[in-house]
């Protein structure tokens, strides 16, 4: 299965939070499921780490790809075919960064693995 992660489901991931099920952590796990995660939600993580909303054991830049590659994470990148996706996307939740992983779920037909209500409200997208 070829999976995109939310930023909330790595950072549970890599913070070993009880509160990632063991269904989503046998599933990132498993060396036949190809994982993905956006750059989207290192942006998403950096930003929240400049104003005090997270905090990591190291420096952010260097931190989030050492657990990305650590966990066998692969990295997603934007590009302007990501965005034109978001057309397809009813305004159900204004976040952007939200929307960005969505559409990137679109572009690369990947399931996408969160625990957000709002995302999960979208029947566009392809939830786990």
């Amino acid at each position: 299965m070829r999976i995109l992660i939310d930023t909330h489901i790595f950072l549970w991931l890599i913070e070993d939070n009880p509160r990632l099920s063991t269904e989503f952590r046998q599933t990132i796990d498993d060396l036949n499921n190809d994982i993905f995660l956006s750059v989207v939600s290192v942006w998403e993580c950096i930003i929240k780490y400049q104003i005090g909303k997270l905090d990591f054991p190291s420096s952010p830049e260097r931190y989030l790809p050492e657990q990305r590659r650590e966990h066998l994470i692969k990295t997603l990148s934007v590009d302007e075919k990501t965005i034109s996706h978001l057309i397809r996307l009813p305004l159900l939740h204004r976040d952007p960064f939200d929307r960005l992983i969505m559409s990137q779920a679109l572009q690369y037909d990947l399931v996408l693995m969160s625990e957000d209500r709002a995302i999960l409200a979208y029947p566009e997208i392809r939830n786990f």
